[in-house]
């Protein structure tokens, strides 16, 4: 067992302080890693507050992770001490199912394992994540980050990437199309990053005209807001895809009125129900598809980082002490950070 400084919510209420954990001895396919970047999540706020319930306290969060090899397993292959690597959303899965076999361990029938918050399958500890000096992962659920791409902007790449770019890839986005993406924070502007290098032709809807020029420093060739009739009535019938980043209820029938026929509105921030309700006619009369999309697999995981690497691809952060992780939380709350935060863990490693 190796002590390992990291920082946890011991309660909803607490934010994360300082705190020590134990980290398991390698198992035979296992990886060491130490732990240099580490990106901030939504996700780690709803399970440090509890918000959707079941969280395992203490909890140490984070699933982009970015280090270097320590240390390998026996039967390790793919990996060795030095290698620069990444850790995303999760760390196992049963490996039997079709799910797994296919490379979409993500949509593992007997359940994912959780970079934290989770359940080890072996041993039935807790799952702890990236804020911390290091983790030991299995091979499987470890990534190469390609020699070239920047380390700490990679980070975020293993969640706000990987969400962004398997619903592009797995409904074949391809040079010509036309794409909306529905909001414009860490999730999406990294969908027009995306888009773009597959050769669509990118529109950004947003709410806030003072957004505009941003949008377009994105790389948008257009820019819709949302809440003018006009222009939302402009675009009917004109997108093949929609992109939609949005993590809180919202009317989705204005948008899908954008999409042509047989258009397709990809939800990959909303777990919520749909308020107002959908309007079927407009999916029925026009055989228009209202999808969602999880992560990746560990394929295209690895697959994202290696399009990112060829096509100058990283995401926009800001840098941050991991003693400033409670104040990031409110910045992030109130969307005050473009896009992404990342931890520079050896904030973490020099502390007393």
């Amino acid at each position: 067992m190796s002590a390992t400084k990291t920082y946890a919510a011991q309660a909803a209420d607490s934010g994360l302080a300082p705190h020590n954990i134990e980290r398991r001895e390698l198992r035979d396919d296992d990886v060491a890693i130490e732990i240099d970047y580490c990106g901030v999540c939504h996700t780690d706020i709803h399970y440090v507050e509890n918000d959707w319930g079941g969280t395992i306290y203490p909890v140490v969060p984070g699933h982009e992770i970015v280090g270097h090899v320590t240390a390998v397993g026996k039967n390790v292959k793919n990996f060795k001490v030095g290698d620069n690597v990444g850790v995303g959303c999760m760390v196992d899965s049963c490996r039997e199912c079709a799910a797994c076999e296919d490379g979409l361990e993500q949509f593992c029938l007997n359940g994912m394992t959780p970079t934290y918050n989770g359940e080890d399958r072996h041993d039935g500890s807790v799952t702890y994540g990236g804020y911390s000096e290091r983790v030991v992962v299995s091979d499987r659920f470890v990534v190469k980050v390609p020699d070239g791409l920047d380390k700490a902007a990679a980070a975020p790449l293993l969640c706000a990437g990987i969400t962004t770019y398997s619903p592009l890839r797995h409904y074949g986005v391809k040079k010509g199309d036309k794409v909306g993406v529905i909001g414009m924070g860490g999730l999406g502007h990294m969908g027009v990053k995306f888009a773009k290098a597959m050769g669509a032709e990118v529109t950004i809807f947003t709410r806030s005209e003072s957004k505009v020029a941003e949008a377009k420093k994105q790389g948008a060739d257009k820019v819709i807001i949302s809440t003018d009739e006009k222009q939302m009535q402009d675009a009917a019938g004109y997108f093949d895809f929609l992109l939609d980043t949005v993590p809180v209820k919202h009317d989705l029938n204005p948008y899908i009125n954008c999409l042509k026929y047989d258009g397709t509105h990809i939800v990959v921030g909303l777990l919520e129900s749909v308020e107002p309700p959908l309007e079927m006619g407009q999916l029925v009369l026009k055989r228009r598809v209202v999808a969602g999309s999880l992560i990746g697999g560990m394929p295209e995981t690895q697959e994202v980082l290696d399009f990112c690497a060829e096509h100058d691809i990283t995401c926009d952060i800001e840098m941050l002490d991991i003693q400033n992780i409670n104040d990031a939380y409110e910045r992030m709350k109130k969307g005050d950070v473009k896009y992404r935060f990342v931890i520079d863990m050896q904030s973490l490693k020099n502390a007393d």
